[in-house]
């Protein structure tokens, strides 16, 4: 107690009646301090700390505690933060546990003593005065595990004791301890004044391992994989891009999007396109692209396609799907029998056809006009006419006697479904793209080239059919590319390169009402993604329709971007489908802005809200 205000306190004494303090006041106080211990001192486990744990209350939850912070340290602690619980020690009647935790709410300033809400603070406030009493500091804290003396981190035990010391990690421990160091950057996390949340390209373990991103239209996608693309091409990644819109054909360009330019401006970062970006479109179908990008027609094979996933993307009944496989099966021996596959006294051939999957591919060298001209031969055996086959192979009289012998065992009826089904067939052949000789077949060995993208343009389709079967031949020659690359790796001792699958609208190739339909497609694409895990091969799932995915596709999915989605049911669906994400991210989840995502992914210690980075090239369609 200062001199001055004994002496006012003396004064005020004489002149109000106040008693007058002892002359050896000041002396007797003294000897109670010193008899107490001596004057209060914060222990040196306390120095530092910018807040401390508090007590639990009727509405704590497990592994979450509320931390009291001081007026001038409430601005240190972001949401998101990574903090140190030093559970009380054992001389100050602790247990000497330490903890990591994540401020996973807040932080939030409280008034001491008074409720936000007290009728003092509301009443001046909607009156226009100032009322600004001492206030606190408080944020929930959810413990991601214990410290052990040798910074082992392991699953907590026990919580943290009342009144302990909480400390912040700092920002460079914080990036590492939460596994944000790659060279893949996705964005800033927010809470942060510069901590980029990085993933790496040369673990296995993240992006083979499957990705999501999802989202509203408006939320941020199209960004988010465009500045993907970009990187995937500086780190070596070969990118094939399934554009169902068209969205992505002027990639290579820089974006002239006077939005993006003012935030790469920011970052100190220019506009940039993807270099060495090609597009393929379908024979006969438009492109988005113009010159001076390069720009490919194909045409797809029939014989690279399973006959199965055929059967349930042609969506036939039951008697259609008897009469395809019937009538597929005698094309395969004709082929056999007039030398066309397997070649005569080619063993190799010979082999392959005895080992040949039909789930997972076609009959080599058949073509869709083959199985055209089999099911007329069927028809026309129902009611006794002659028919004139569309191919040459076919039109000598010995071939059509070939054809007679083999179709004639065959037990089949009902002339209205083999005209259904080559109903379906013509409707195929007529767009033109199987087995057309104007065009070639998509060169996968150049498409899993390194730092190379390719946009695989299906705006001009109109069919959902085509689509899928377009989807399906690429997914199913890139993985048998994948699988050359990977053997042809290994010998050399060292990995292929990494080839990144990117499928636009994946809601409306992978639906649940699609797979109930087609189970065997969904097979050959889960096969592919489990096989893809070890050979480099990875597949980003894009759809503004999550609800449409089923659990099959998302229990293929590890990595997650999550933008603005607004529904309620399907954010609850995919909390039940979604692991390790807290309850304060599910929250906001439908009140991110444009370019917020949260971000969950295998590197990851643990999800965190990022603010994605603009994208550098250009894209179309952008509002």
């Amino acid at each position: 107690m200062s001199q001055n205000l004994i002496n006012r306190l003396e004064n005020s004494g004489h002149e109000e009646g106040i008693r007058q303090m002892p002359p050896d006041f000041l002396e007797r106080l003294e000897e109670e301090i010193n008899g107490a211990g001596g004057e209060w001192q914060e222990l040196e486990e306390f120095k530092g700390a910018i807040g401390r744990t508090m007590f639990d209350t009727p509405s704590s939850k497990d592994n979450t505690v509320t931390i009291l912070l001081p007026p001038d340290q409430i601005g240190k602690v972001p949401s998101q933060s990574l903090v140190r619980i030093k559970s009380r020690p054992k001389d100050a009647g602790g247990d000497g546990r330490q903890y990591l935790g994540v401020v996973v709410e807040g932080p939030f300033a409280e008034p001491d003593g008074l409720r936000a809400d007290a009728p003092i603070v509301v009443t001046t406030t909607v009156r226009g005065a100032m009322f600004m009493p001492r206030y606190h500091g408080r944020v929930q804290v959810g413990v991601i595990g214990e410290e052990l003396e040798d910074g082992t981190l392991e699953p907590p035990r026990f919580r943290p004791l009342p009144n302990s010391p909480v400390f912040l990690v700092e920002e460079s421990e914080t990036r590492r301890m939460l596994g944000l160091e790659g060279d893949i950057s996705l964005g800033l996390a927010v809470g942060f004044e510069n901590m980029q949340v990085k993933i790496p390209s040369s673990r296995k373990a993240v992006l083979p391992r499957h990705s999501g991103v999802l989202g509203t239209t408006g939320g941020g996608k199209s960004t988010t994989i465009s500045g993907m693309i970009h990187q995937f091409s500086e780190v070596g990644i070969a990118t094939v891009v399934i554009d169902t819109e068209g969205e992505y054909t002027e990639i290579g360009y820089p974006t002239d999007d006077p939005r993006m330019c003012r935030l790469l401006q920011n970052q100190n970062r220019l506009p940039e396109g993807v270099p060495n970006v090609h597009v393929y479109h379908l024979i006969g179908r438009d492109t988005t692209a113009s010159a001076p990008a390069p720009i490919h027609s194909f045409k797809l094979d029939f014989s690279s396609l399973s006959p199965y996933a055929a059967a349930e993307i042609l969506d036939l009944t039951s008697a259609q799907y008897d009469r395809f496989f019937k009538a597929y099966d005698v094309t395969k021996l004709l082929l056999r029998d007039l030398g066309i596959y397997p070649r005569k006294g080619n063993r190799t051939e010979e082999r392959e056809a005895l080992e040949l999957d039909e789930f997972e591919t076609g009959y080599p060298r058949m073509t869709l006009s083959h199985l055209i001209d089999v099911c007329g031969f069927f028809l026309h055996s129902l009611s006794g006419g002659e028919f004139e086959p569309f191919n040459q192979v076919f039109k000598s009289d010995q071939a059509k006697n070939m054809v007679r012998q083999r179709i004639a065992p065959v037990e089949t009826a009902s002339p209205i479904s083999w005209k259904a089904l080559l109903a379906k067939l013509w409707r195929l052949h007529r767009i033109k793209v199987f087995d057309n000789p104007k065009a070639s077949a998509i060169p996968f060995n150049e498409l899993v080239q390194p730092k190379r993208t390719t946009i695989i343009d299906l705006s001009d389709t109109n069919s959902p059919h085509m689509n899928n079967l377009v989807i399906a031949n690429i997914l199913r020659g890139l993985q048998l590319q994948q699988e050359i690359a990977y053997q042809k790796a290994e010998k050399q001792g060292k990995n292929p390169t990494p080839v990144m699958i990117i499928i636009e609208e994946a809601h409306e190739f992978l639906s649940r009402a699609r797979i109930s339909k087609m189970p065997n497609l969904f097979e050959q694409v889960a096969r592919i993604a489990r096989r893809g895990r070890k050979r480099w091969l990875g597949l980003i799932f894009v759809t503004q329709l999550p609800q449409h995915l089923p659990d099959e596709v998302l229990g293929l999915i590890n990595n997650f971007i999550l933008h603005k989605i607004v529904d309620s049911n399907v954010i609850a669906r995919l909390r039940r489908s979604i692991g390790g994400i807290d309850e304060a991210l599910w929250d906001r989840l439908p009140n991110l802005a444009p370019g917020q995502a949260v971000v969950k992914a295998e590197s990851m210690a643990r999800p965190l809200l990022v603010a994605i980075d603009p994208t550098p090239c250009k894209l179309r369609l952008v509002e």
